[in-house]
């Protein structure tokens, strides 16, 4: 045990006295939570449009002023001519037009219909879709003052209630995911590099004939990493909830044990790299583009799962960080234990044995 301790703190030297290692470790978590928490949002806020006013009445002028009013929109150009609405798209700033037809105030009198056309930027689908939506509402919004005093027969009226996020914010989304991304990231990257450094310098051999076993050198290797790891989970948690005002619903001892967990499986995903390893460059490359690509794809942090071909959905359960992003989001968002969470964990338990199992079988077979 005690020559066991010496090789634990021998690597906590090894990590401490390489600043490039702990800017990566502490640095890259805390810049890369500040930078997706602020600028990844599926919200809009400020998109600049234009309105060509055909019929410039007192009606149109209240419904510009309402969607000028509201903090989606700022209403940057009035244009004249239906020919310019091409020109005003090409510059690239305007990302919507709406159009208000000749007449719009008698027509709405005279007919009870008048039409607005909302005209936008669809290079970008989801931002396209997201302006017209919130115009939708906001026009919506606007009907219903008109006819308060108006009573139908019969109306059906639809009662929305979100819950869980019921703001709708993008940071409650995309936080959980980021997290995963850089625990999963910086975890597997720094063990599978930290081991292939000492087989890129032939220490590994003799470490693995030491009087130490195979199994406490691995762990060895793994024990400061996952200290590290807990100390970068704990800044994004004080982050998200301090900074973003991320809600933390459910039990917190509970967020705590699942992030060790799937800080351990993320760990033994990096040994298992080491062992096909041989080359620092190469452990990078491979904890980079093997684990980076299929996390942010197939973990259902960006794209959901669900609405992927059949094949892809298997592949997927695959992916440690989905079964971690479901148990961040039950915990932090719905408050849901263990109850209702155990599936999700007995998998990355699983996936953390197997991978541990494979890595200790491959340098046992290196030493015989």
């Amino acid at each position: 045990m005690k020559r066991f301790k010496g090789f634990v703190r021998k690597e906590f030297y090894h990590i401490f006295r390489d600043k490039r290692s702990l800017f990566i470790l502490f640095g890259m978590p805390i810049a890369q939570i500040l930078l997706f928490g602020f600028a990844i949002t599926n919200e809009i806020n400020n998109v600049d449009i234009a309105v060509l006013d055909h019929s410039r009445d007192a009606t149109t002028g209240e419904i510009i002023n309402k969607i000028a009013a509201s903090k989606y929109f700022s209403i940057n150009e009035f244009i004249e001519r239906e020919t310019d609405i091409e020109s005003v798209f090409q510059k690239g700033k305007i990302k919507a037009v709406l159009n208000f037809e000749k007449n719009f105030s008698r027509n709405l009198i005279r007919d009870n219909t008048a039409t607005i056309q909302i005209i936008t930027d669809a290079t970008d689908p989801n931002t396209a879709n997201t302006i017209s939506n919130y115009t939708s509402s906001i026009l919506r919004n606007y009907q219903q003052e008109l006819n308060r005093d108006i009573q139908l027969a019969y109306q059906v009226l639809p009662e929305i209630r979100m819950v869980y996020n019921p703001e709708l914010k993008g940071v409650f989304m995309f936080v959980p995911g980021v997290m995963t991304i850089i625990l999963m990231l910086v975890s597997a990257m720094m063990t599978s590099i930290s081991i292939t450094r000492e087989k890129e310098l032939g220490t590994m051999e003799i470490l693995l004939v030491s009087p130490l076993k195979p199994v406490l050198i691995i762990i060895g290797k793994v024990v400061p990493y996952i200290f590290l790891s807990v100390i970068n989970a704990i800044v994004i948690i004080v982050l998200s909830i301090f900074v973003f005002k991320m809600p933390i619903q459910g039990s917190l001892f509970l967020l705590g044990v699942e992030s060790v967990l799937f800080i351990i499986t993320s760990l033994s995903l990096g040994i298992l790299i080491s062992t096909i390893s041989t080359t620092q460059q190469t452990a990078m490359m491979v904890s980079l583009m093997g684990l980076m690509l299929p996390t942010i794809l197939l973990s259902g942090f960006i794209f959901p799962i669900s609405s992927m071909p059949v094949p892809l959905q298997v592949i997927s359960n695959i992916i440690p960080a989905k079964w971690f992003i479901v148990l961040l989001k039950g915990i932090m968002l719905k408050g849901v234990g263990i109850v209702y969470l155990w599936k999700e964990t007995l998998l990355l338990f699983g996936m953390a044995l197997f991978f541990i199992v494979v890595s200790v079988r491959k340098y046992k077979i290196r030493l015989e």
